[in-house]
């Protein structure tokens, strides 16, 4: 067994999926249902997150070639995605919502957040894709080494969900106010990292660096 590989394959699924930032997300994301099913859209976030990147995993790189699709397309579609979520937030924009407080409640219940954006693009978005295909590329075909990767993302995916999870404890602790005061500044971050990951997806286009 390489060590080495080991510790570059853990370091990196933590690093790229970043447990504890899912926490203020998923807050900012679920303020307006119940307990119950703020943790019925963690469940969900996380284990399509998982199908995502074990799929990306298996026939990604595939994929995209085929397509025509390159990874700086990838991301820069990502992060205008992000974008669009990141202003939502920050002018108190909940897609859906209705008029009355009745139709609020009613849309509140409908929405899911679960797919997008929890699980794409925050758990498993272009970054996480991206050096999922990189360690893949780096094990060579190796059936330990991929043993590996797919341990060191289960145990990040296990310890993202646990701190997702864990939000519900700090909603009761920070209240409405604290929550209307994260999702802001949340929305900033959120904002700010969007256009990274654009700047990153044009930095990384070929035209673009001649």
């Amino acid at each position: 067994m390489d060590v080495r590989f080991v510790a570059t394959a853990f370091a990196t699924a933590f690093t790229i999926i970043d447990p504890i930032g899912m926490i203020p997300l998923t807050i900012g994301t679920t303020t307006r249902v119940s307990t119950q099913r703020r943790n019925q859209i963690v469940d969900q976030a996380v284990l399509v997150a998982a199908g995502v990147i074990l799929f990306m995993g298996l026939v990604g790189r595939v994929l995209l070639n085929y397509l025509g699709i390159t990874l700086p397309a990838f991301t820069i579609a990502g992060g205008i995605l992000l974008l669009l979520i990141a202003i939502d937030m920050l002018f108190a924009r909940p897609t859906g919502a209705k008029g009355t407080p009745a139709e609020e409640r009613e849309a509140a219940e409908g929405e899911n957040p679960a797919v997008f954006p929890l699980a794409v693009p925050m758990i498993a978005g272009p970054g996480t894709i991206a050096t999922v295909l990189l360690l893949v590329n780096l094990s060579r075909g190796d059936r330990l080494d991929l043993l590996i990767v797919a341990a060191a993302y289960a145990v990040a995916l296990a310890v993202t969900w646990l701190c997702m999870r864990a939000s519900t404890l700090l909603l009761r602790i920070i209240g409405k106010t604290g929550i209307h005061v994260v999702s802001r500044l949340l929305g900033i971050i959120l904002a700010a990292l969007a256009v990274q990951f654009v700047l990153n997806g044009l930095a990384q286009t070929p035209l673009l660096r001649r």
